[in-house]
């Protein structure tokens, strides 16, 4: 719910499930999981640590453990502990909220992290850590999780969007992906590809707001403008949403994607089976594919997304995690040095990329040796994903998250998509306007 009372309602909420839980913060019984580091270590100081992503404890814990290594002066036992999405953000708000009961560092998604910034932030911000090192990475990642000036959430991934084309396909189609430079360049290579093969050359979700803001946010625009103002009816966001409509009802290059969305098992299967010759979605998106689609396994190539015009930009970032350092901690340099060594040192950078498989925001990095290494990533994509993350590493623009981002992708997904794509009954413009209205009215409540 993402309303003027959002946090009051938020609180009766939140009031209710501590209640269940029977005390103030969640313990590590209510976690799904619990990791500890450390607890061999004669005077280690703990530090707790809260997640919704599984995975993410692997890289604290391999942090944890080097750390260690690395300074045996000043050891420290973690806590990792994984909770399911909401049950973590929302016992985290409230915790902060009340003064008592939070982690010392927590990972926060991206479309949340507006929640935690409200006010005066709870949070303990890292510039001492993050401005020595900020020209070394992808700026735009750390803008997401800042507050006047104030660095906040420490980034987990670029999200920078690339193109994932069939070369098979196109093979068959005549097609040089080399020669994809501008989105009317894709037109005429799809047109191509379905004269040639009788395949699409890519679908349209109706299902996921995510795809269109990333076309959106790659033509200069956004849901929301830097100053929080709601700008769906942008002249831009229109002109995305109708070249959508036209890829599948005027050039009659795509159809609508299988299940909705690109992470339907109906789209894995139809993609699978070779159907779509491209794909549009962050880098990573690169295990859905090992995950999903072994059959494509070496036919897939990693490029940049075609540009809106001539030197234009060629990519976005989508998604987030922030990893942050709460005032309740009561080893504030410690958490905070620790959090700087787990998420901006080369290091940690290189784990990212060889524990988790994200592309780090830390671009100086990218052309390490370990980045050249062997793995399943390379084996199935071939050898130039991270050539193409440096080549549009400044073509990045931030994306603007506010507390109503909710209600805006729901909107989008419920009637925006439905209308233009699947019903046809609104042009672009006309149901990003009817959106703009709706979402305006959901602000004012």
């Amino acid at each position: 719910m993402v309303r003027k009372s959002i946090f009051c309602v938020m609180i009766a909420i939140l009031s209710v499930l501590l209640v269940a839980c029977g005390g103030s913060s969640s313990s590590s019984s209510d976690a799904e999981e619990t990791t500890v580091v450390g607890d061999d270590i004669e005077g280690a100081t703990e530090l707790t640590f809260w997640t919704f992503a599984g995975q993410h404890v692997d890289l604290f814990e391999d942090a944890a453990i080097a750390w260690n290594e690395e300074f045996p002066d000043r050891p420290i036992k973690l806590v990792a502990e994984t909770y399911p999405f909401d049950q973590m953000h929302n016992n985290l708000l409230l915790a902060l909220q009340s003064g008592s009961g939070a982690p010392d560092l927590a990972d926060i998604e991206v479309s949340r992290f507006p929640n935690y910034l409200q006010g005066v932030p709870q949070l303990l911000p890292m510039n001492e850590h993050v401005d020595p090192v900020i020209d070394k990475f992808v700026e735009a990642r750390f803008t997401l999780y800042s507050k006047d000036g104030s660095f906040y959430g420490m980034p987990t991934h670029v999200g920078a969007s690339v193109m994932y084309y069939n070369t098979e396909i196109l093979d068959e189609a005549g097609v040089d992906v080399e020669s994809i430079n501008t989105w009317d360049d894709f037109v005429e290579a799809g047109k191509q590809v379905v004269e040639n093969t009788g395949k699409q050359m890519i679908t349209v979700d109706t299902d996921d707001h995510l795809p269109l803001q990333q076309l959106i946010s790659q033509n200069g625009s956004d849901f929301f403008d830097s100053n929080g103002n709601l700008i769906l009816d942008d002249e831009k966001n229109i002109e995305v949403l109708q070249f959508l409509h036209d890829l599948v009802h005027v050039h009659e290059i795509a159809e609508l994607t299988p299940g909705g969305h690109p992470h339907a098992e109906e789209y894995y299967a139809y993609m699978n089976d070779g159907n779509v010759a491209a794909l549009a979605m962050p880098i990573w998106y690169m295990g859905r594919f090992i995950d999903n689609m072994p059959d494509l396994d070496g036919k897939i190539t990693i490029q940049p997304l075609p540009a809106w015009e001539e030197g234009g930009f060629r990519s976005a970032g989508m998604g987030g995690t922030g990893t942050v350092v709460t005032n309740q901690t009561e080893h504030e340099e410690l958490a905070k040095d620790f959090l700087a060594y787990a998420k901006l040192t080369e290091r940690a950078n290189e784990k990212l990329w060889t524990i988790l498989g994200f592309d780090p925001p830390r671009w100086d990095v990218w052309d390490n040796d370990v980045f050249q290494e062997d793995n399943p990533f390379y084996q199935y994509f071939g050898d130039n994903i991270f050539e193409v993350l440096l080549d549009v590493r400044d073509e990045i623009n931030s994306i603007n998250i506010t507390p109503h981002t909710p209600t805006v992708a729901n909107e989008i997904t419920t009637n925006v998509l439905n209308e233009v794509l699947r019903q046809k009954s609104d042009t672009a413009e006309e149901a990003l306007k009817k959106a703009q209205e709706a979402v305006e009215s959901n602000m004012q409540e």
